[in-house]
């Protein structure tokens, strides 16, 4: 029987697909043409776009874009099928996921904070995210805290605090009742804050990046009105301007780039506002 994958298939029981992806990867390593070998990178990643999405899914509602996160994900599976070596690794699931949550957990320590810690408390976190993929793979289930610490020297105390930092995605609800009445009846936390303005903060944003946002490009300038302002999906922009969802992530991600740059490149520009953008 040949070793080669039916490319033409893509639904499949999950050991299918281990089997299917395996015959894959062992044929991408028997082939010398590079458009072969492109395929069959290619089918890898499509047959297990479903795992990539699953893996993200657990991180979703939690700050960051769950269009961003499935995007991170796939990148994640991508540079997990190109660079996998059947040599080192006999699963390549065990090899890929450890891979895409560790690139989820970077991409939040990156952009999904919504209460900033201690620089220690994230360099850490980067450590242990790194260790944790590394040990994962070689113990075939995910690492505790206390091995994590044992295989980084670190103390035990700084590694349970680092992993805690992840409630930083996400802060607890305003709405959780922090105390209750005599007639049994619970006060929420914000019924204990006063009212902000809510006018001022956009008043401020438009004045800051309204210069800025008028030096982008027409195409530009259009995705940012569709993903801020009319809340359009990265799979909705892209239909409408006519390209990927990838590319659409990609576009935002440079867009976000130049504001930052031109906002940060003056000097009377608040620090929390060259921040948020």
């Amino acid at each position: 029987m040949s070793a080669e994958p039916d490319l033409r298939s893509t639904a499949m029981s999950r050991r299918q697909r281990r089997e299917r992806t395996a015959r894959a990867l062992s044929a991408l390593a028997e082939t010398a043409s590079e458009r072969r070998r492109q395929d069959l990178l290619d089918y890898v990643v499509r047959i297990n776009m479903g795992v990539a999405r699953t893996v993200a899914g657990r991180y979703f509602h939690r700050g960051v874009d769950d269009d961003d996160l499935v995007q991170v994900a796939y990148m994640a599976l991508t540079r997990a099928a190109r660079d996998f070596d059947a040599q080192r690794h006999q699963d390549f699931l065990s090899y890929a996921v450890p891979t895409i949550r560790g690139e989820l957990k970077k991409h939040f320590r990156d952009q999904g904070w919504m209460v900033r810690p201690p620089r220690r408390v994230q360099e850490a976190q980067a450590r242990i995210t790194r260790a944790e993929g590394a040990l994962s793979q070689e113990l075939g289930r995910p690492a505790r805290p206390s091995e994590i610490a044992a295989h980084l020297d670190m103390c035990l105390d700084d590694v349970i605090e680092a992993l805690a930092a992840d409630g930083c995605f996400s802060p607890s609800s305003l709405d959780r009742p922090v105390t209750v009445n005599d007639d049994g009846g619970g006060i929420a936390l914000v019924d204990f804050l006063g009212e902000a303005d809510q006018a001022r903060p956009a008043a401020e944003a438009r004045v800051v990046l309204g210069p800025v946002v008028r030096q982008l490009k027409p195409r530009d300038r259009r995705i940012v009105y569709l993903r801020f302002f009319e809340q359009r999906s990265q799979q909705e922009i892209a239909d409408e301007i006519g390209v990927t969802q990838m590319q659409v992530s990609r576009l935002l991600a440079r867009i976000l780039r130049d504001l930052r740059r031109d906002l940060t490149a003056g000097e009377s520009v608040p620090r929390e506002v060259a921040e948020a953008s």
